[in-house]
């Protein structure tokens, strides 16, 4: 039992280890899109923490980010984190059908002022704002 114990709390370590070390070196890397896709996550995670305690959001877009959130730290998966490039594929699409669920009923500018990250690709992730009225060029 107790080499068990000792085999979960050095996996834990490790595991504990590498998240910390892909977070430094998510931060070195220069802005561009590999940036952003390392930024993702976290960011759709503190952006549902942080609009879960706004009193402006409507509820059932809460729920929506909660389970955004539960989705993203759940050891279960559709497809298995070991596998490369796709592993992780699953959380953030099921993190973009929820966000932008949430984002039908959330103020455009509450989203962006929530987002930590670069607001572009929010904006690209969200697609146009739909409460504003169309932009018409007229030729003359």
């Amino acid at each position: 039992m107790e080499r068990l114990l000792l085999l979960a709390a050095i996996t834990v370590g490790l595991w504990a280890i590498s998240c910390l070390l892909m977070m430094l070196f998510a931060s070195r890397l220069p802005d561009g899109l590999m940036r952003q896709v390392a930024e993702f996550l976290p960011a759709c995670v503190t952006t549902a923490r942080v609009l879960r305690q706004d009193p402006a959001v409507p509820r059932r877009a809460k729920i929506a980010l909660l389970i955004a959130v539960l989705w993203v730290i759940s050891p279960i998966d559709l497809l298995p984190e070991f596998l490369p490039i796709i592993g992780p594929l699953d959380d953030v699409v099921a993190v973009i059908l929820l966000l932008r669920y949430a984002a039908r009923s959330i103020p455009r500018q509450t989203l962006l002022t929530a987002w930590p990250s670069d607001p572009r690709l929010l904006e690209r992730l969200l697609g146009p704002d739909r409460s504003r009225p169309p932009r018409i060029d007229h030729e003359v």
